[in-house]
């Protein structure tokens, strides 16, 4: 069964109690430093994902999807709280979500989630963050929990980084729980500390596709953050924000492409 163009009544046989949204993102400047310890600039977008919620207390827990963007075809699927297993899907993240949430201690008798969502996949614009905030601000009000955003953004790093196992750093989080479309978002990304940048009122940003399709669990960002964390071991730094002015004869010495 899909959610392809159903309500959430239709699919779970009864109304939603609570509805939440994250948007996608984008990245100014800063490109591959937020996992070195650096400082980014990401502002949010217009699109954005969408999930209605309603509680249970079976333990159940189904997810549906309506047509985000040919993931797993819209698929209706379920797991049970206390038992999430990586499955290689989509229904990963909603997984890990619950995961990280009940080993801090949360009690999730379990829900019935619908999922929409216009920002585009693969495409480098935090589509897995914004469902993984949408999820998590979700639970945050469904289950009474005083986390602020900041939290949220942890939330969702550990649920992607630890469960999904896709060697993110927070930026993606941190923007999409944060950030809004007026303004850019300066993030230290060591110590989570951030600015507000508002942007020019005359200002249009563009986004433009490349058609390259994007994997954070493999394909060259993995490799990528391999090869800074080499760049740094080489160095002798803990990571690439504390390489100095005085490394630049060492810098010089490494291989390619480090």
């Amino acid at each position: 069964m899909t959610a392809r163009g159903q309500g959430f009544e239709a699919l779970f046989g009864r109304p939603a109690k609570l509805l939440a949204d994250a948007p996608g993102r984008v990245n100014l400047i800063g490109e591959h430093t937020d996992y070195s310890g650096g400082y980014v600039l990401p502002t949010a977008i217009p699109q954005r994902t969408r999930i209605e919620i309603a509680p249970r207390d079976d333990g159940l827990i189904q997810v549906a999807t309506l047509s985000v963007d040919g993931v797993d075809g819209g698929a209706r699927l379920s797991f049970r709280a206390g038992e999430e297993s990586r499955r290689g899907l989509w229904l990963d993240y909603v997984q890990g979500i619950t995961a990280v949430l009940r080993g801090r201690g949360a009690s999730i008798p379990g829900f019935d989630a619908r999922i929409e969502s216009t920002v585009p996949l693969g495409s480098g614009l935090s589509s897995s963050a914004s469902l993984l905030v949408a999820l998590a601000r979700a639970l945050r009000a469904m289950l009474g929990l005083s986390i602020d955003d900041v939290e949220i953004a942890r939330i969702a790093h550990a649920a992607e980084h630890d469960f999904v196992g896709a060697p993110v750093g927070m930026m993606d989080q941190m923007a999409v729980s944060l950030a809004d479309e007026s303004s850019a978002l300066f993030i230290d990304t060591r110590t989570l500390a951030f600015e507000r940048i508002p942007l020019p009122a005359e200002a249009e940003l563009l986004v433009v596709d490349s058609g390259v399709a994007h994997q954070h669990a493999s394909g060259d960002y993995k490799t990528r953050r391999a090869e800074c964390e080499r760049a740094a071991a080489a160095l002798g730094v803990p990571q690439l924000r504390d390489v100095d002015a005085d490394a630049a004869p060492r810098i010089a010495s490494l291989p390619a492409p480090l």
